[in-house]
């Protein structure tokens, strides 16, 4: 069974850091891309960053310079460095995995960026 977990959500005052994680179990995690959306109410999901099985990244242009993805394939996880958060990044991110047409989902987790 394919899980993705992730974790590092938080309430954050603008302009600070989180870092969010994703542990994937039940595939090959090396031959996945991965990749961190999010969903802020009423609006519809968006792709925030991905980065593929070689380990190329891709970014939004609204995350450019200040969110940093990156894979550990030892570990099977994904990480996702948000640095300088705005109040406009407040959305619950989701982790996924693609390969092919398969496509795979974690639960989410919250991050609010308030004073």
């Amino acid at each position: 069974q394919v899980q993705l977990v992730e974790s590092g959500g938080d309430l954050v005052q603008p302009g600070g850091s989180l870092r969010l994680s994703c542990a994937a179990s039940g595939i090959i995690f090396s031959l996945y891309s991965m990749g961190w959306y999010r969903q802020a109410p009423g609006k519809q999901r968006e792709l925030v960053a991905s980065i593929t099985s070689g380990g190329n990244p891709v970014y939004a242009d609204s995350v450019k310079g200040r969110f940093t993805i990156s894979r550990d394939n030892a570990k099977n996880t994904v990480a996702l460095q948000m640095n300088s958060l705005k109040a406009e990044d407040t959305a619950v991110y989701y982790c996924s995995a693609w390969r092919y047409s398969q496509t795979f989902w974690g639960k989410g987790t919250q991050v609010t960026v308030s004073s």
